[in-house]
């Protein structure tokens, strides 16, 4: 069975009509490519023509009282990218290199014409051409990716160091407003207070998400699941005038991922849908399980061939300029008006889609509306099992246990201890490693519970549980901190075995935590594998 030729197309510009005939049978005459061949007589003709797509352009040099030369400037300024190939008389070769400098492909002397070089010449400018858009896409990918890892690191730095001060205002906020009056005008004071700062720790949420250092606490679950929970509170979300269409594939889309943080994608992306669609429109929500190819990965910088589960988010909305989606994941970056938006939605999605190990894309036409569509690596596990409502797994949060806080930040290790003796508890606090071992030595009762930060001068908090553990094994661990590029999480992925508290701290999620570990009766009091192979950080506080 013989395979059918490519088929290119092609315009000619040439104001002599027995050249263009004789360009036009060489093309038809050649073994190896078919042509779909277009004619234009002038200059104007034949730029108007360029708006069309083609593959490549042939120009001759003399167009009336134009040139070929004035032709292919002006085609490349009005964003034609196709090859452009002049056709020069014989001994033209001053005008040949004028050409090239101007931004031809290639060039053809006309008596030297002959089907096979034509056709050769064609094909090598389509093929290089090709190459080199395919080359500057991947250039322009890796671009934008450093600049979103720059620009995210920075913003991560910022939120970590940003929890620890958000941890005193909170919680000394909360415990101050707890021994209060109810009628006491303070506490509303306290309560604004109480206000900004959680309002400043969701904006640290979103930019440590952005910078993939928040801490996921991932489960295998059905991606199709989770969106159909979520219909509900979505059509809610849009509003009355976008109407929401879900659809779900026929079979389970398991992945591993953090449950909350999925759910934050969602929400992201229909906010973005309803603010684009301020008219009304259609918003749908799309779950299948795909298989992508070696090619779609390498056009995609950061995505891996093989099983995915896609979650595809449509709007009918404004669209946006290519300007636009080049900048639609920098964090800051909004299209609203000041004050309408912190441009941390977008970003916050971005984020979270990388950390989970997926990749995420956007196709957007100005009038046509906007698809995202986030892939994540399939999973083969057995579903996790559905968490127990809070109310029913605890009745109290106090407790009568002795535990252990360690700390270096001298203001955070001063609340925890206030926090926990507040509900009850004993409390041994130290502000290194080396000391929280020496008070393990010298303390004669015994130690329920080991709080301590990660990340510490000299000895990290993952290196003094293991120390602890030989001299008190039944010792369980909680770690606490606002950081994730240390010994407890791998890149950011929380270890299901793993007791972890994130930063900021306030006095109720501590002691919640604290009670959780205490009461567990399979807690793991031992550091697991993956704590071993991941990276030991002393040097950086936390």
């Amino acid at each position: 069975m013989s395979m059918s030729k490519p088929i290119l197309r092609v315009l000619i510009v040439e104001d002599d009509e027995e050249d263009y005939l004789l360009t036009a049978r060489l093309l038809r005459g050649n073994a190896r490519s078919a042509f779909s061949i277009t004619w234009a007589k002038t200059c104007d003709t034949g730029l108007a023509e360029l708006s069309n797509p083609y593959d490549a352009c042939l120009v001759d040099y003399h167009l009336g009282a134009d040139t070929g030369l004035f032709l292919i400037e002006q085609a490349l300024d009005r964003g034609f990218r196709g090859p452009m190939i002049l056709l020069t008389g014989r001994g033209d070769y001053d005008i040949d290199d004028q050409a090239m400098n101007v931004g031809a492909a290639d060039y053809v002397v006309k008596d030297e014409m002959t089907a096979p070089l034509l056709e050769r010449v064609i094909r090598h400018a389509v093929e290089r051409h090709v190459t080199t858009l395919a080359l500057s896409k991947s250039e322009e990918q890796l671009r934008q990716s450093q600049k979103l890892e720059a620009v995210g690191s920075l913003a991560g730095g910022v939120a970590h160091d940003f929890n620890n001060l958000l941890s005193i205002v909170l919680s000394y906020s909360e415990l101050i407003a707890s021994g209060l009056a109810d009628d006491d005008p303070i506490r509303a004071d306290l309560t604004q207070i109480s206000e900004a700062g959680l309002r400043a720790a969701g904006l640290t949420r979103q930019l440590l998400a952005f910078s993939h250092r928040q801490v996921l606490q991932p489960r295998v679950l059905d991606l199709t699941q989770i969106v159909s929970k979520m219909t509900i509170m979505l059509k809610r979300l849009i509003g009355e005038d976008v109407d929401l269409i879900a659809r779900a594939a026929p079979l389970m889309c398991r992945i591993s991922a953090d449950p909350g943080q999925l759910e934050q994608i969602v929400m992201n992306l229909a906010v973005n849908a309803r603010d684009a669609m301020p008219r009304g429109g259609t918003l749908t929500v799309e779950t299948t399980n795909v298989l992508l190819d070696e090619a779609y990965a390498s056009e995609h910088v950061g995505v891996t061939a093989g099983p995915h589960v896609l979650l595809s988010v449509t709007d009918s909305g404004v669209g946006m300029e290519r300007a636009t989606l080049a900048r639609i994941f920098e964090p800051f970056f909004t299209t609203k008006e000041l004050g309408k938006g912190t441009g941390l939605g977008l970003a916050t999605v971005f984020g979270i889609v990388r950390q989970s190990g997926g990749s995420i894309c956007v196709e957007s036409e100005i009038g046509r509306g906007t698809t995202f569509k986030v892939y994540f690596p399939s999973h083969d596990g057995a579903l996790s099992p559905q968490a127990l409502p809070a109310a029913l797994e605890r009745p109290s949060l106090f407790g009568t246990e002795t535990i252990l806080i360690v700390e270096d930040d001298e203001l955070l290790r001063s609340l925890a201890r206030t926090i926990l003796t507040k509900f009850g508890y004993v409390v041994l606090d130290a502000q290194s490693a080396g000391d929280a071992c020496l008070l393990c030595e010298q303390h004669t009762g015994v130690i329920d519970l080991l709080l301590t930060d990660v990340v510490m001068p000299r000895m990290s908090g993952r290196q003094l549980a293991e120390r602890l553990l030989i001299v008190r094994p039944a010792l369980k661990v909680l770690y606490m901190s606002g950081y994730t590029n240390d010994a407890v999480v791998q890149h950011g992925v929380l270890h299901s075995t793993i007791n972890f508290l994130q930063k900021p701290i306030t006095p109720e999620a501590l002691a919640r935590k604290v009670r959780d570990v205490l009461d567990a009766l399979d807690s793991i009091h031992a550091v697991s594998g993956v704590m071993e192979v991941a990276p030991v950080v002393n040097s950086v506080s936390s």
